[in-house]
Protein backbone atom coordinates (compact mmCIF):
# COMPACT_ATOMS: atom_id res chain seq x y z
CA UNK A 1 0.00 0.00 0.00
CA UNK A 2 1.35 3.64 -0.30
CA UNK A 3 2.10 5.37 2.32
CA UNK A 4 -0.03 7.59 3.53
CA UNK A 5 -0.83 9.68 6.77
CA UNK A 6 -4.39 9.78 7.97
CA UNK A 7 -6.69 12.45 8.83
CA UNK A 8 -9.42 12.53 10.93
CA UNK A 9 -12.95 12.58 8.66
CA UNK A 10 -14.62 16.37 9.02
CA UNK A 11 -18.10 15.03 10.44
CA UNK A 12 -21.60 16.26 10.35
CA UNK A 13 -22.18 15.97 13.55
CA UNK A 14 -19.99 13.60 15.97
CA UNK A 15 -20.56 14.85 20.22
CA UNK A 16 -19.23 12.61 22.53
CA UNK A 17 -22.28 10.39 23.38
CA UNK A 18 -24.68 10.47 26.21
CA UNK A 19 -25.64 7.74 28.55
CA UNK A 20 -27.34 4.97 26.53
CA UNK A 21 -26.95 6.69 23.37
CA UNK A 22 -25.51 4.82 19.91
CA UNK A 23 -21.64 5.43 19.74
CA UNK A 24 -20.56 8.45 17.44
CA UNK A 25 -20.19 8.50 13.80
CA UNK A 26 -16.31 8.60 13.46
CA UNK A 27 -13.95 8.33 10.65
CA UNK A 28 -9.67 8.77 9.70
CA UNK A 29 -8.96 8.76 5.89
CA UNK A 30 -5.49 8.84 3.94
CA UNK A 31 -4.43 12.32 3.17
CA UNK A 32 -4.54 11.39 -0.52
CA UNK A 33 -8.23 10.94 -0.68
CA UNK A 34 -9.64 13.94 -0.75
CA UNK A 35 -6.90 15.32 -3.37
CA UNK A 36 -8.40 12.38 -5.88
CA UNK A 37 -12.39 13.65 -4.98
CA UNK A 38 -10.89 17.10 -6.01
CA UNK A 39 -9.20 16.01 -9.03
CA UNK A 40 -11.96 13.22 -9.94
CA UNK A 41 -14.41 15.93 -10.11
CA UNK A 42 -16.94 12.86 -7.66
CA UNK A 43 -18.02 11.91 -4.41
CA UNK A 44 -19.10 8.99 -3.11
CA UNK A 45 -22.12 7.21 -1.56
CA UNK A 46 -22.19 4.33 0.59
CA UNK A 47 -24.91 2.50 2.78
CA UNK A 48 -24.94 0.96 6.14
CA UNK A 49 -27.62 -1.00 6.82
CA UNK A 50 -26.40 -1.79 10.43
CA UNK A 51 -26.22 1.90 11.50
CA UNK A 52 -29.32 3.10 9.56
CA UNK A 53 -27.42 5.56 7.06
CA UNK A 54 -26.43 6.56 3.92
CA UNK A 55 -22.96 8.80 4.09
CA UNK A 56 -22.05 10.78 1.62
CA UNK A 57 -18.11 11.32 1.26
CA UNK A 58 -16.89 14.53 -0.41
CA UNK A 59 -13.82 16.38 -0.31
CA UNK A 60 -14.45 19.87 2.24
CA UNK A 61 -11.14 21.92 1.80
CA UNK A 62 -8.80 19.07 1.59
CA UNK A 63 -10.45 16.72 3.87
CA UNK A 64 -12.95 14.33 3.80
CA UNK A 65 -16.22 15.13 4.90
CA UNK A 66 -18.75 12.11 5.88
CA UNK A 67 -22.15 13.47 5.72
CA UNK A 68 -25.03 11.06 6.85
CA UNK A 69 -28.28 10.57 6.24
CA UNK A 70 -30.93 8.20 7.97
CA UNK A 71 -32.75 5.30 6.24
CA UNK A 72 -34.35 2.65 8.17
CA UNK A 73 -31.73 -0.30 6.99
CA UNK A 74 -30.38 1.15 3.52
CA UNK A 75 -28.97 -1.42 1.32
CA UNK A 76 -29.02 -1.00 -2.47
CA UNK A 77 -28.16 2.36 -4.48
CA UNK A 78 -28.88 2.76 -8.42
CA UNK A 79 -27.94 5.90 -10.31
CA UNK A 80 -28.70 7.27 -13.77
CA UNK A 81 -28.64 10.39 -14.53
CA UNK A 82 -30.39 12.92 -12.28
CA UNK A 83 -32.07 9.55 -10.70
CA UNK A 84 -31.34 8.03 -7.38
CA UNK A 85 -33.16 5.07 -5.69
CA UNK A 86 -32.47 3.73 -2.34
CA UNK A 87 -33.44 0.05 -1.37
CA UNK A 88 -34.36 -0.06 2.46
CA UNK A 89 -36.28 -2.90 5.09
CA UNK A 90 -39.62 -2.92 3.15
CA UNK A 91 -39.65 0.59 0.59
CA UNK A 92 -38.19 1.89 -1.31
CA UNK A 93 -36.85 5.78 -2.16
CA UNK A 94 -36.61 7.56 -5.66
CA UNK A 95 -34.80 10.72 -5.37
CA UNK A 96 -34.22 13.22 -8.27
CA UNK A 97 -31.52 16.11 -8.30
CA UNK A 98 -33.00 19.50 -8.38
CA UNK A 99 -29.66 21.76 -8.51
CA UNK A 100 -31.67 25.22 -8.34
CA UNK A 101 -32.27 24.09 -4.71
CA UNK A 102 -28.34 24.07 -4.25
CA UNK A 103 -28.61 27.75 -3.46
CA UNK A 104 -31.53 27.42 -0.50
CA UNK A 105 -28.72 24.55 1.22
CA UNK A 106 -26.05 27.44 0.54
CA UNK A 107 -27.85 30.15 2.35
CA UNK A 108 -28.60 27.49 5.10
CA UNK A 109 -25.10 26.92 5.86
CA UNK A 110 -23.67 30.42 5.35
CA UNK A 111 -23.02 30.81 9.43
CA UNK A 112 -20.85 27.65 9.15
CA UNK A 113 -18.45 29.17 6.81
CA UNK A 114 -17.89 26.28 4.69
CA UNK A 115 -16.79 28.04 1.91
CA UNK A 116 -18.38 25.96 -0.68
CA UNK A 117 -21.26 25.85 -2.97
CA UNK A 118 -23.39 22.36 -3.52
CA UNK A 119 -23.21 21.35 -6.76
CA UNK A 120 -26.27 18.60 -6.62
CA UNK A 121 -29.12 18.36 -4.28
CA UNK A 122 -31.10 14.91 -4.61
CA UNK A 123 -34.85 15.52 -3.21
CA UNK A 124 -37.33 12.88 -2.85
CA UNK A 125 -39.92 12.34 -5.28
CA UNK A 126 -41.67 8.82 -4.93
CA UNK A 127 -41.53 6.11 -2.44
CA UNK A 128 -42.98 2.40 -3.18
CA UNK A 129 -43.76 -0.24 -0.10
CA UNK A 130 -42.44 -3.40 -1.15
CA UNK A 131 -42.47 -5.73 1.87
CA UNK A 132 -39.63 -7.16 3.15
CA UNK A 133 -37.88 -8.69 0.33
CA UNK A 134 -34.47 -8.21 1.55
CA UNK A 135 -33.50 -6.16 -1.22
CA UNK A 136 -29.76 -6.27 -2.20
CA UNK A 137 -28.40 -4.71 -5.20
CA UNK A 138 -30.10 -2.44 -7.85
CA UNK A 139 -30.09 -1.17 -11.55
CA UNK A 140 -31.96 1.04 -13.61
CA UNK A 141 -32.45 -0.75 -17.07
CA UNK A 142 -34.24 1.81 -19.55
CA UNK A 143 -35.93 3.43 -17.09
CA UNK A 144 -37.08 0.93 -15.43
CA UNK A 145 -35.82 0.07 -11.98
CA UNK A 146 -34.41 -4.04 -11.24
CA UNK A 147 -33.28 -4.97 -7.79
CA UNK A 148 -32.43 -8.19 -6.67
CA UNK A 149 -35.33 -9.82 -4.31
CA UNK A 150 -33.13 -11.79 -1.59
CA UNK A 151 -36.46 -13.32 0.29
CA UNK A 152 -37.89 -14.27 -2.47
CA UNK A 153 -34.64 -15.84 -4.33
CA UNK A 154 -35.55 -13.55 -7.83
CA UNK A 155 -34.79 -10.44 -9.81
CA UNK A 156 -37.71 -7.93 -9.32
CA UNK A 157 -38.63 -4.80 -10.86
CA UNK A 158 -40.28 -1.82 -8.84
CA UNK A 159 -44.30 -1.69 -10.01
CA UNK A 160 -47.27 0.62 -9.80
CA UNK A 161 -49.72 -1.90 -8.39
CA UNK A 162 -47.86 -4.73 -7.07
CA UNK A 163 -45.25 -5.27 -4.23
CA UNK A 164 -42.78 -5.89 -6.96
CA UNK A 165 -42.81 -8.06 -10.48
CA UNK A 166 -40.83 -11.07 -10.45
CA UNK A 167 -38.30 -11.19 -13.92
CA UNK A 168 -36.41 -14.26 -13.42
CA UNK A 169 -35.00 -16.64 -10.88
CA UNK A 170 -32.18 -19.36 -10.82
CA UNK A 171 -33.17 -22.43 -12.98
CA UNK A 172 -32.79 -24.62 -9.53
CA UNK A 173 -35.05 -22.12 -7.58
CA UNK A 174 -38.50 -23.71 -8.19
CA UNK A 175 -41.03 -21.67 -6.54
CA UNK A 176 -41.77 -18.07 -5.41
CA UNK A 177 -41.41 -17.88 -1.97
CA UNK A 178 -39.86 -15.60 0.64
CA UNK A 179 -37.42 -18.28 1.99
CA UNK A 180 -34.19 -16.96 0.71
CA UNK A 181 -33.37 -20.39 -0.79
CA UNK A 182 -29.93 -19.20 -2.21
CA UNK A 183 -29.30 -15.77 -1.02
CA UNK A 184 -29.23 -14.04 -4.17
CA UNK A 185 -27.31 -10.63 -3.74
CA UNK A 186 -25.14 -8.93 -6.35
CA UNK A 187 -26.02 -8.23 -10.13
CA UNK A 188 -24.13 -6.97 -12.92
CA UNK A 189 -24.70 -4.67 -16.19
CA UNK A 190 -24.04 -5.81 -19.33
CA UNK A 191 -24.59 -4.23 -22.93
CA UNK A 192 -27.84 -2.28 -20.87
CA UNK A 193 -29.25 -5.30 -19.23
CA UNK A 194 -28.82 -6.98 -16.12
CA UNK A 195 -26.37 -10.24 -17.19
CA UNK A 196 -24.50 -11.73 -14.43
CA UNK A 197 -25.71 -12.63 -10.68
CA UNK A 198 -24.22 -13.83 -7.68
CA UNK A 199 -25.49 -16.10 -4.82
CA UNK A 200 -24.16 -17.59 -1.72
CA UNK A 201 -25.69 -21.53 -2.57
CA UNK A 202 -27.19 -23.99 -4.86
CA UNK A 203 -30.30 -24.71 -3.28
CA UNK A 204 -33.82 -24.86 -3.33
CA UNK A 205 -34.57 -24.67 0.38
CA UNK A 206 -35.23 -22.41 2.84
CA UNK A 207 -31.61 -20.77 4.32
CA UNK A 208 -30.32 -23.64 2.52
CA UNK A 209 -26.89 -21.63 1.64
CA UNK A 210 -25.78 -21.35 5.19
CA UNK A 211 -25.03 -24.97 5.02
CA UNK A 212 -21.84 -24.41 2.58
CA UNK A 213 -21.53 -20.72 2.87
CA UNK A 214 -17.14 -21.35 2.91
CA UNK A 215 -17.41 -22.41 -0.74
CA UNK A 216 -20.76 -22.80 -2.22
CA UNK A 217 -21.03 -19.36 -3.63
CA UNK A 218 -22.00 -18.85 -7.14
CA UNK A 219 -21.93 -16.65 -9.90
CA UNK A 220 -24.87 -17.14 -13.10
CA UNK A 221 -25.13 -16.04 -16.23
CA UNK A 222 -28.84 -14.77 -16.30
CA UNK A 223 -29.31 -14.93 -20.67
CA UNK A 224 -28.66 -18.53 -20.24
CA UNK A 225 -29.59 -19.43 -16.42
CA UNK A 226 -26.41 -21.03 -16.26
CA UNK A 227 -23.79 -21.57 -13.59
CA UNK A 228 -20.08 -19.57 -14.78
CA UNK A 229 -18.45 -20.04 -11.60
CA UNK A 230 -18.47 -22.09 -8.51
CA UNK A 231 -16.80 -22.89 -5.07
CA UNK A 232 -16.25 -19.11 -3.95
CA UNK A 233 -16.52 -17.98 -0.86
CA UNK A 234 -19.50 -15.68 -0.80
CA UNK A 235 -19.22 -13.16 -3.35
CA UNK A 236 -20.82 -9.88 -3.80
CA UNK A 237 -20.87 -7.17 -6.47
CA UNK A 238 -20.15 -8.43 -9.66
CA UNK A 239 -19.51 -5.82 -12.49
CA UNK A 240 -18.76 -5.54 -15.96
CA UNK A 241 -15.91 -2.88 -16.14
CA UNK A 242 -13.46 -2.86 -18.97
CA UNK A 243 -14.21 -5.53 -20.62
CA UNK A 244 -13.87 -7.66 -17.69
CA UNK A 245 -16.08 -9.04 -15.25
CA UNK A 246 -15.10 -8.47 -11.77
CA UNK A 247 -16.32 -9.80 -8.25
CA UNK A 248 -16.47 -9.72 -4.77
CA UNK A 249 -15.11 -13.00 -3.19
CA UNK A 250 -16.43 -11.53 0.39
CA UNK A 251 -15.55 -14.02 2.49
CA UNK A 252 -11.96 -14.08 1.65
CA UNK A 253 -11.59 -10.24 2.02
CA UNK A 254 -10.98 -10.20 -1.89
CA UNK A 255 -11.85 -8.24 -5.32
CA UNK A 256 -10.52 -10.41 -8.76
CA UNK A 257 -11.85 -11.35 -12.24
CA UNK A 258 -13.40 -14.12 -13.82
CA UNK A 259 -12.43 -15.74 -16.56
CA UNK A 260 -16.04 -16.49 -18.46
CA UNK A 261 -14.24 -19.15 -20.98
CA UNK A 262 -13.09 -21.35 -18.20
CA UNK A 263 -15.02 -20.16 -14.75
CA UNK A 264 -12.20 -19.29 -12.90
CA UNK A 265 -11.65 -16.47 -10.35
CA UNK A 266 -8.41 -14.90 -10.49
CA UNK A 267 -7.90 -12.93 -7.19
CA UNK A 268 -6.26 -9.32 -7.95
CA UNK A 269 -6.15 -7.55 -4.25
CA UNK A 270 -6.48 -9.27 -0.44
CA UNK A 271 -8.38 -6.81 1.89
CA UNK A 272 -8.53 -6.07 5.65
CA UNK A 273 -12.71 -6.80 5.98
CA UNK A 274 -15.36 -8.68 4.19
CA UNK A 275 -15.74 -7.09 1.30
CA UNK A 276 -18.91 -5.90 -0.34
CA UNK A 277 -19.75 -2.73 -2.22
CA UNK A 278 -17.89 -1.53 -5.49
CA UNK A 279 -17.74 1.00 -8.27
CA UNK A 280 -15.21 2.20 -10.83
CA UNK A 281 -13.55 5.33 -11.59
CA UNK A 282 -10.44 5.21 -14.27
CA UNK A 283 -8.02 2.64 -12.80
CA UNK A 284 -9.54 2.90 -9.01
CA UNK A 285 -11.91 0.50 -7.92
CA UNK A 286 -13.96 1.57 -4.41
CA UNK A 287 -14.67 -1.33 -2.60
CA UNK A 288 -16.58 -1.29 0.53
CA UNK A 289 -15.19 -3.31 3.78
CA UNK A 290 -17.00 -4.78 7.03
CA UNK A 291 -16.15 -5.51 9.96
CA UNK A 292 -18.96 -8.66 10.31
CA UNK A 293 -19.15 -10.50 13.43
CA UNK A 294 -17.98 -13.92 14.30
CA UNK A 295 -22.00 -14.90 14.16
CA UNK A 296 -23.57 -17.91 13.10
CA UNK A 297 -23.53 -15.82 9.16
CA UNK A 298 -19.88 -15.38 9.12
CA UNK A 299 -18.34 -18.34 11.30
CA UNK A 300 -16.02 -20.46 9.48
CA UNK A 301 -15.22 -18.07 6.40
CA UNK A 302 -11.11 -17.48 5.37
CA UNK A 303 -11.39 -14.11 6.28
CA UNK A 304 -12.54 -14.95 10.05
CA UNK A 305 -9.96 -17.44 10.17
CA UNK A 306 -7.18 -15.16 8.84
CA UNK A 307 -7.99 -11.93 10.57
CA UNK A 308 -8.99 -11.71 14.04
CA UNK A 309 -9.48 -7.80 13.79
CA UNK A 310 -11.20 -6.43 10.84
CA UNK A 311 -11.84 -3.31 9.08
CA UNK A 312 -14.97 -1.68 8.06
CA UNK A 313 -14.70 1.72 5.62
CA UNK A 314 -13.69 2.17 1.49
CA UNK A 315 -10.64 1.12 0.38
CA UNK A 316 -9.50 2.11 -3.18
CA UNK A 317 -7.17 -0.05 -5.08
CA UNK A 318 -5.71 0.29 -8.50
CA UNK A 319 -7.12 -2.71 -10.62
CA UNK A 320 -4.29 -2.42 -13.27
CA UNK A 321 -1.35 -3.36 -10.22
CA UNK A 322 -3.74 -4.59 -6.72
CA UNK A 323 -2.53 -2.06 -4.72
CA UNK A 324 -4.27 -0.10 -2.35
CA UNK A 325 -3.56 3.28 -2.48
CA UNK A 326 -5.92 5.59 -0.39
CA UNK A 327 -8.96 4.82 2.55
CA UNK A 328 -11.30 5.77 4.56
CA UNK A 329 -12.07 3.96 7.42
CA UNK A 330 -15.18 3.97 9.92
CA UNK A 331 -14.70 3.29 13.71
CA UNK A 332 -17.63 3.11 16.64
CA UNK A 333 -21.35 3.40 15.05
CA UNK A 334 -20.41 2.20 11.53
CA UNK A 335 -19.27 -1.58 11.48
CA UNK A 336 -20.74 -2.98 8.40
CA UNK A 337 -21.19 -1.34 4.85
CA UNK A 338 -23.31 -2.84 1.60
CA UNK A 339 -23.25 -0.69 -1.23
CA UNK A 340 -20.50 1.79 -2.53
CA UNK A 341 -21.50 4.05 -6.12
CA UNK A 342 -19.18 7.21 -7.43
CA UNK A 343 -21.41 10.03 -7.78
CA UNK A 344 -19.27 11.41 -10.69
CA UNK A 345 -20.05 14.95 -11.68
CA UNK A 346 -20.75 15.68 -8.26
CA UNK A 347 -18.34 17.59 -6.24
CA UNK A 348 -20.36 18.08 -3.23
CA UNK A 349 -23.90 17.14 -3.20
CA UNK A 350 -26.73 16.49 -0.36
CA UNK A 351 -29.52 14.61 -0.33
CA UNK A 352 -32.93 15.72 1.35
CA UNK A 353 -34.79 13.16 3.39
CA UNK A 354 -36.33 14.71 6.54
CA UNK A 355 -36.34 18.54 6.26
CA UNK A 356 -40.17 19.08 5.85
CA UNK A 357 -39.34 22.95 5.72
CA UNK A 358 -37.09 22.53 2.54
CA UNK A 359 -39.09 20.34 0.94
CA UNK A 360 -42.49 21.68 1.73
CA UNK A 361 -41.46 25.00 -0.14
CA UNK A 362 -39.23 23.22 -3.06
CA UNK A 363 -41.47 22.93 -6.19
CA UNK A 364 -40.43 20.99 -9.27
CA UNK A 365 -42.44 21.96 -12.30
CA UNK A 366 -41.96 21.31 -16.18
CA UNK A 367 -40.56 24.05 -17.97
CA UNK A 368 -44.40 24.84 -19.53
CA UNK A 369 -46.11 25.48 -16.11
CA UNK A 370 -42.68 27.04 -15.18
CA UNK A 371 -43.11 29.54 -17.61
CA UNK A 372 -46.41 31.03 -15.58
CA UNK A 373 -44.47 31.66 -12.77
CA UNK A 374 -44.22 35.07 -12.10
CA UNK A 375 -39.89 35.74 -11.66
CA UNK A 376 -40.14 37.00 -8.37
CA UNK A 377 -41.26 33.25 -7.10
CA UNK A 378 -38.97 31.02 -9.41
CA UNK A 379 -36.70 30.47 -6.55
CA UNK A 380 -39.22 28.32 -5.03
CA UNK A 381 -40.38 26.73 -7.89
CA UNK A 382 -37.50 24.75 -9.69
Amino acid sequence: MTDQPEEPNSADASPAPAANEPPPLRSVHTSNLPQMFAQGNFSLLVTTYQAGKLVILRNDKGVLNTHFRNFHKPMGLAIAGGKLAVGCNIDIWEFHNVPAVCQKLDEAEENKDTGFKHDACFLPRRSHTTGDMQIHEMAWVAGELWFVNTAFSCLSTRSDINSFEPRWRPSFVSELVPGDYCHLNGLAMRDGHVRYVTALGETNQPGGWRDNKRDGGLLIDVDANEIITRGLSMPHSPRWYRDQLWILESGNGGIGTIDLATGKYQEVAQLPGFTRGLSFLGPLAFIGLSQVRESAVFSGIPLVERLEERTCGVWVVNIETGETIAFCRFEDAVQEIFAVEVLGGCRFPDLVNHDAELIGRSYVLDDKALADVPENLRADAT
